[in-house]
């Protein structure tokens, strides 16, 4: 019996070391073939678009065309659930963003994934400060005047969203609770579908992240009341912060960031984050994001470490915000 239990755990430890070494053998030589990035929500929104811009130049860095899969549904959950439960060999990866990873968290109770245990962390990808949009035929002239007006019509106005748990649905629930209002919230399946109502003047309001906006301003099919940073954003010098249109107690900025299913080697982690960088690092890559509005991430907040923290904090920061809203 003595004998056959040691054999067994020789057996055991030879089948624990060969799998470490074909893991190790896979990381060495990854990418073998094309890469999934899943994007949670419709093609053109902000998410969309910054995935694409850093992907293209990633794909050059590692040697193998980059996908980008447009998964929508539930405020991106469904496409964050289905990216937790993929291989972890490095061939699906996610954008997500403070909506997905972070205030899911209290607005979904019964959360089929959780950011922190099922994903790993990957790098930032970009800091998108969120604006107070409105159709550009809204009535309100001004940040002041949006005030007072939604906060006498709350029953009648309505605001949209890209789902709930969106960074659009999530960032207007915080403006919300600081007015004390309940408006009607009309949900779609991506900020691009809201952008385009909203351009269309079938809704009247939306809180959204600026790569989503500078173009629809500076054709003055949108009307931008705000946006909620400490400074003017320098790709719309025209647009006043929140705290000198008089709302100083609004402050959201999104951002997105890639993740791998929990599992994934160090390694391809390393590989995928040292492709990152290099594309941040690149002149046209940063000379895209920063005339959408982004904000790029210095050197020492593009580590795993470093994303990871951030998740954490912005599961802490959004929760109280968010319980009440599940």
């Amino acid at each position: 019996m003595t004998f056959i239990r040691a054999l067994t755990g020789a057996c055991a430890a030879a089948i624990a070391s060969l799998g470490a070494f074909i893991a190790t053998a896979e990381a060495q030589t990854y990418p073998t073939r094309n890469i999934t990035v899943i994007v949670p929500f419709a093609a053109g929104g902000p998410t969309d678009v910054i995935s694409r811009i850093v992907t293209g130049h990633m794909a050059q860095t590692l040697g193998q065309s980059i996908i980008i899969e447009n998964v929508v549904g539930a405020g991106g959950t469904t496409a964050t659930t289905r990216a937790a439960r993929a291989a972890n060999d490095g061939y699906t990866l996610i954008t997500g963003h403070m909506g997905t990873h972070a205030a899911s968290v209290p607005l979904y109770p019964k959360l089929a994934y959780h950011p922190e245990k099922d994903f790993v962390p990957i790098a930032l990808l970009a800091g998108t400060p969120i604006l107070i949009l409105a159709r550009k035929d809204f009535p309100p002239k001004d940040l002041k005047e949006f005030v007072t007006y939604v906060k006498a019509n709350a029953e009648k106005v309505n605001a949209a969203h890209a789902g709930v748990g969106s960074v659009s649905h999530v960032s207007c629930e915080l403006l919300h609770s600081i007015l004390d209002i309940k408006p009607v919230g009309v949900p779609f399946n991506g900020t691009g579908p809201a952008m385009n109502a909203l351009v269309a003047g079938q809704v009247d309001y939306m809180c959204d992240q600026i790569v989503n906006a500078v173009p629809q301003i500076n054709a003055g099919t949108i009307k931008a009341y705000a946006i909620a940073t400490a400074e003017r954003n320098p790709s719309l010098p025209n647009v006043p912060t929140t705290a000198e249109a008089g709302l100083p107690a609004f402050q959201a900025q999104a951002w997105n960031a890639m993740f791998a299913p929990k599992g994934t080697s160090p390694a391809i982690v390393a590989s995928v984050n040292a492709a990152v960088v290099k594309a941040l690092d690149d002149e046209t890559v940063k000379k895209r994001l920063l005339e959408l509005g982004s904000v790029i991430p210095g050197p020492k907040d593009r580590t795993p470490e470093a994303l990871a923290t951030l998740v954490k904090s912005e599961i802490a920061k959004w929760s109280p915000v968010l319980k009440p809203a599940n």
